[in-house]
């Protein structure tokens, strides 16, 4: 006769499988007997940003239109703008290679400055008035002109 392919691993999981069975459904005969509430705990949120169980009281609302909303980052006014003019000083531009870099008088962050961008020849250690757009990797000096 053939040997059975029952091992005894696979007995220990079996009875292993049987007993988490057992457990679950004794668990569930538990909250039967209980007599739970059976349903979804509403969570409401007072005009405070807190959570309660008691529902808002609906004379405290108040009326929003749609049009209200504002979604995203608001537009700039043309009386924000920032001095688009800036000055600065070269600390290194290779015109074989056709870029380099300015360091902003008032900040002293650099900018990179490429040729095109360029509307007087420059050197290192010139004085420049450029602005600033935004490029691939941050900002950008454009429109560099030598002062």
């Amino acid at each position: 006769m053939a040997k059975s392919q029952q091992t005894y691993s696979k007995i220990e999981k079996e009875k292993a499988r049987a007993k988490k069975r057992e457990e679950k459904q004794k668990k569930k005969e538990a909250r039967k007997a209980e007599g739970g509430s059976g349903g979804i705990q509403f969570a409401y949120v007072d005009a405070y940003g807190n959570l309660t169980d008691t529902p808002p009281d609906p004379a405290d609302k108040i009326k929003v239109d749609a049009e209200d909303i504002v979604l995203g980052v608001p537009k700039k006014e043309e009386g924000e703008e920032e001095d688009s003019q800036r000055t600065g000083k070269v600390s290194f531009f290779d015109s074989s290679k056709g870029f380099g870099f300015i360091i902003d008088t008032e900040n002293n962050e650099k900018y990179f400055c490429h040729v095109s961008g360029l509307l007087d020849e420059i050197f290192e250690n010139d004085k420049v008035t450029f602005e600033l757009e935004r490029g691939m990797k941050g900002m950008n000096a454009v429109r560099v002109k030598k002062v």
